[in-house]
């Protein structure tokens, strides 16, 4: 009696076991299974499921990412990349007590914005609202103000979830400044570069982001602002060589020039002497009657017959090798002279010349004279010259496009005896404006000729990445001697020469006139080009300068010394002795802008109890990268002094924080 309670309790404990056996044992396997079936779906189901759902219903687009800004040496902005906003609708999003409570109200506010009637709107958005559109486009390229004005009307300010508000940003490129042209700021396409934004763009590009858009119906798809795969990385600023104010007085110059000849076409380079930095590139062309715009780079794209601003290169060979020097004369009869069949005129008198009389009185027969009885018979002496001075290479330059030059050699199919005298005196070669001005500026830098420089630095967030050298391309050019004495005849040929009309004794020049016949193998009216190429001040070199103008009115006038040489004169007298263009009286200090009162000082932003502080009156340039820096992100339109913000002032901003600014123009 004692042991079946024993053995009741162990025949409930054995089926207990058993049962919980069982159970584990079940519970494995359904675990088996289960791990079974994640392993056949991971491995054979993932791609039909993208395929059928999420690659047909989300895709990733690109997030573009903001262009560098390009500015000139002084830090005014040329071409920026300003926000454009795009404003969708979600109509599913929107609650239908508050459309309905503010349809009339929105439908008012926006019949004043866009000048359009109420009902208008109305019939839009209640037919956009019945089919209940998630993505309907409502406005397209607002800027910050309109946005900013758009996104509090009624319905809108309750934003995306309620509100059904999409904003899309875009990016679009401007130019800040009408003093430089498109045809010299140029563009990047993406198919074709040209000017500065080619030229640099591989800076200036950003790299894109990446987010996810969800498809809303076949043909649409909406962006998913929280889900950036990747963000954006603006690109860098490139500040350029170019000085605005000699920008604008160059500009200035020639422009009135070209009208006043009614000119075909006319451009200006302005170098500095030591650094071989472009301080200004002008390209006029006209467009209709007494209308010339900046549309196409005629220094850099085309190559053309130099005339006589290439006897100063001709001459500088013969006097380097020592065949000429002061006391050497040559008898231009009366400026008529044939040579090998060719015949070669002067159109300033004739009789004995010296060196110096050659180039200040631009004899044709002179140059060719000299050079054909010392190089007649080793032409290829020459030639080497012209080689050592990179005349023959295509300048490597950052702006892209530029011509190669064409000089005919004794190895050309062309050449014959004749030719060597033709080169002599300007002809049977072909250079872009750019070749002429590297040479001209090496005989002001005492021999040393440096390449033509676009690109002064390269910043990012305030910090400067690269900053631009100057690039020796020929050590030495010439002796001492033989640079001296040329120099002495270029000055000497706006003392008493061709160009002695510009002579002024406030301001020495140094500088050679030409006068090509330009097209001359056509049939009709000759067609000139007018050209002055030189250097100031002649005892001490800042600035190389070319001026040319292109098929002049022959009536008007079409000499180098009538037509150009007063440009240059304008240039050179307006940087150095009188007021510059725009700027006023009190900002000169001894006949030189005091540069230093033209800007506004750099006052530092400070950001205390993430208070946002009070920009309005300071320079945006100054203080955009402050911003930047502390880690908020900025939007800014416009260039100069900040005329608005938000937040506003004490408003509290945290880290990542959006800005926009509003410049002055």
């Amino acid at each position: 009696m004692i042991k079946q309670p024993n053995n009741n309790y162990e025949k409930k404990r054995s089926n207990a076991l058993k049962w919980g056996y069982l159970f584990v044992l079940g519970a494995f396997v359904l675990f088996v299974i289960f791990l079974t079936r994640i392993l056949i779906l991971q491995n054979t189901n993932v791609e039909e499921f993208e395929n059928n759902y999420i690659s047909k219903n989300y895709r990733e687009a690109t997030l573009k990412a903001a262009r560098g800004n390009l500015f000139a040496s002084d830090g005014s902005i040329l071409a920026t990349t300003v926000m454009r906003y795009d404003v969708y609708l979600d109509f599913k999003s929107m609650r239908d007590t508050i459309y309905s409570n503010n349809i009339g109200a929105l439908t008012d506010s926006l019949s004043k914005m866009f000048d359009k009637p109420r009902s208008y709107f109305r019939a839009k958005l209640d037919a956009q609202n019945q089919k209940n559109n998630q993505y309907y486009l409502l406005a397209k390229g607002l800027d910050f103000d309109e946005y900013d004005r758009i996104r509090n009307f009624p319905i809108f300010k309750k934003g995306k979830n309620k509100g059904g508000f999409i904003v899309e940003r875009n990016f679009r490129r401007e130019l800040a400044t009408t003093q430089i042209g498109a045809g010299t700021i140029g563009a990047d396409n993406g198919e074709s570069k040209s000017g500065l934004e080619g030229a640099f763009s591989k800076f200036l590009t950003g790299i894109d982001g990446k987010r996810l858009e969800q498809k809303i119906t076949s043909s649409q798809w909406k962006p998913i602002d929280y889900w950036k795969v990747q963000e954006p990385v603006d690109g860098q600023d490139v500040y350029t060589t170019l000085d605005l104010r000699i920008q604008d007085i160059a500009h200035s110059a020639l422009e009135n020039q070209l009208i006043k000849f009614d000119a075909n076409h006319g451009s200006v380079v302005v170098m500095e002497v030591e650094t071989g930095k472009i301080k200004a590139m002008v390209n006029l062309r006209r467009t209709e009657p007494g209308i010339y715009v900046d549309a196409y780079n005629y220094t850099v794209k085309d190559a053309q017959e130099p005339g006589s601003t290439f006897k100063t290169v001709s001459l500088l060979a013969a006097m380097d090798d020592g065949f000429i020097d002061e006391n050497t004369k040559v008898n231009i009869g009366n400026g008529i002279w044939t040579y090998a069949g060719q015949r070669i005129t002067d159109g300033h008198g004739g009789g004995t010349y010296d060196v110096s009389d050659v180039l200040a009185k631009s004899s044709n027969v002179g140059a060719a004279k000299l050079i054909t009885e010392h190089y007649a018979d080793k032409p290829q002496v020459f030639i080497d010259h012209l080689k050592r001075w990179k005349m023959f290479d295509k300048m490597q330059i950052e702006l892209p496009g530029i011509a190669k030059p064409s000089i005919q050699t004794p190895q050309s199919k062309r050449w014959n005896k004749a030719t060597l005298a033709s080169l002599g005196y300007g002809y049977s070669s072909r250079f872009p404006l750019l070749q002429l001005v590297a040479f001209y500026n090496g005989i002001a830098n005492k021999g040393k000729m440096v390449k033509p420089l676009f690109i002064d630095k390269i910043m990012k967030d305030g910090k400067v990445l690269y900053e631009a050298k100057p690039d020796v391309m020929v050590k030495k050019m010439a002796s001492d001697k033989a640079i001296q004495m040329m120099t002495s005849a270029l000055t000497k040929a706006v003392e008493k020469g061709t160009a002695r009309s510009i002579y002024t004794p406030n301001l020495k020049i140094a500088g050679k006139t030409g006068t090509a016949r330009f097209e001359y193998w056509l049939p009709g009216p000759m067609k000139y080009q007018a050209s002055f190429a030189g250097f100031y001040p002649a005892d001490n070199p800042k600035y190389t300068c070319i001026v040319v103008v292109n098929q002049p009115d022959v009536s008007k006038g079409f000499y180098g010394g009538t037509v150009s040489a007063p440009v240059f004169k304008e240039i050179a007298g307006k940087t150095f002795l009188k007021t510059p263009l725009n700027i006023e009286k009190n900002l000169l200090v001894e006949h030189k802008v005091d540069l230093n009162k033209m800007t506004a000082p750099n006052v530092k932003v400070n950001v205390t109890r993430d208070s946002m502080p009070n920009l309005v009156g300071m320079i945006g340039k100054n203080v955009i990268p402050q911003l930047e820096n502390l880690g908020y992100r900025v939007d800014y339109k416009g260039v100069g002094k900040v005329t608005g913000q938000f937040p506003a002032e004490g408003a509290t901003i945290g880290k990542n924080q959006k800005i926009y600014l509003n410049l002055q123009n």
